[in-house]
């Protein structure tokens, strides 16, 4: 009896394994839902809405943007990384807050493997006024960025195509430093977790001037992560290099940098803002007016499929090479 039940758990495994195989290779033409860009611009307008006071780390403003994610991600019925949404730490003995969500992998040995989806949806809240106003709203930096990850975390709640585990990270304190990003990564690695690969998003509320490429990707050279997205999509060009990303050292100043620091991973940041297209970063000018949500839908479809690339094959690996 004993033998005839392992044999048959054998079974329904190698029946699981194979569905997954079959999956992998229907995954080029697999249908992918599309974004929506009515959902993406109300993230942002909620998130950059005066009521959140620019969402300093440790105001009452943060405060209603972490409720908001997370009554986002329960309405899409995905679940908490830890008990609750909500990775306590504290800057200068002030409470903060990471809001950290997660989508278990489906393939026994790959679901071990972690792949951190995150961006920072805390801001600078307020500053010398300009004509009355004094809310640095942060709807491109980086209303835009979390608006991203929800609409992400979307998709691939619709699709239940992911053979890794997904961890959804919303970072507060990147302002004050990377402090979250920091402590998420140190926490995770103390933990024991094997993240293989964290994708973060900054800045993507605007388009690129004159650019082939919709997005750019911090330390290009760094993996083979943008080659893998740009062939992942036939439609069109993915992601791509930025001078100015080389010379001010984009790769170490947002989110994915304390994940490599920690880990050794491929740990990149997609971002539209070149430096010529927005002229409100940590201004009063950065509101919700100044984002194109068809623009940002653009972005989340243009990478979708990278995105399961990452989580459902073994191809993404560190370079030898260095890049800002």
């Amino acid at each position: 009896m004993l033998l005839f039940l392992l044999v048959g758990c054998k079974s329904a495994q190698q029946k699981q394994e194979d569905r997954m195989a079959e999956k992998l290779r229907q995954m080029a033409t697999i249908s992918i839902p599309t974004s929506s860009s009515i959902q993406l611009a109300d993230d942002v307008a909620y998130l950059a809405s005066d009521e959140l006071m620019g969402r300093d780390t440790g105001s009452e403003g943060i405060e209603k943007a972490a409720t908001y994610i997370e009554d986002r991600f329960k309405r899409l019925d995905i679940k908490p990384f830890y008990d609750t949404y909500r990775d306590n730490f504290e800057i200068k003995e002030k409470p903060a807050f990471n809001v950290v969500a997660m989508m278990p992998g489906s393939d026994g040995k790959l679901s071990k493997e972690i792949v951190v989806i995150g961006a920072h949806y805390d801001h600078i809240g307020h500053i010398a006024a300009v004509e009355g106003d004094s809310i640095a709203n942060g709807a491109n930096d980086n209303a835009s960025g979390t608006a991203n990850v929800l609409a992400i975390a979307q998709i691939l709640k619709k699709l239940d195509f992911n053979r890794r585990t997904v961890v959804f990270a919303l970072f507060s304190a990147e302002e004050k430093g990377l402090l979250g990003s920091k402590h998420l990564a140190k926490r995770m690695k103390a933990e024991g977790h094997n993240v293989v690969a964290m994708l973060n998003f900054e800045m993507t509320g605007v388009p690129m001037k004159d650019s082939p490429n919709i997005t750019y990707l911090t330390g290009y050279d760094m993996s083979n992560m943008g080659e893998i997205f740009n062939a992942a999509n036939t439609k069109r060009v993915a992601t791509g290099k930025l001078a100015k990303a080389e010379e001010f050292n984009l790769f170490k100043r947002s989110d994915n940098y304390p994940f490599y620091a920690e880990f050794n991973i491929p740990a990149q940041t997609f971002c539209t803002f070149d430096f010529t297209n927005f002229a409100h970063y940590h201004k009063v000018g950065d509101e919700p007016s100044e984002i194109d949500g068809r623009h940002m839908a653009d972005v989340v479809d243009a990478l979708m499929p990278g995105v399961l690339n990452v989580l459902n094959k073994n191809e993404l690996k560190l370079t030898t090479k260095t890049n800002g």
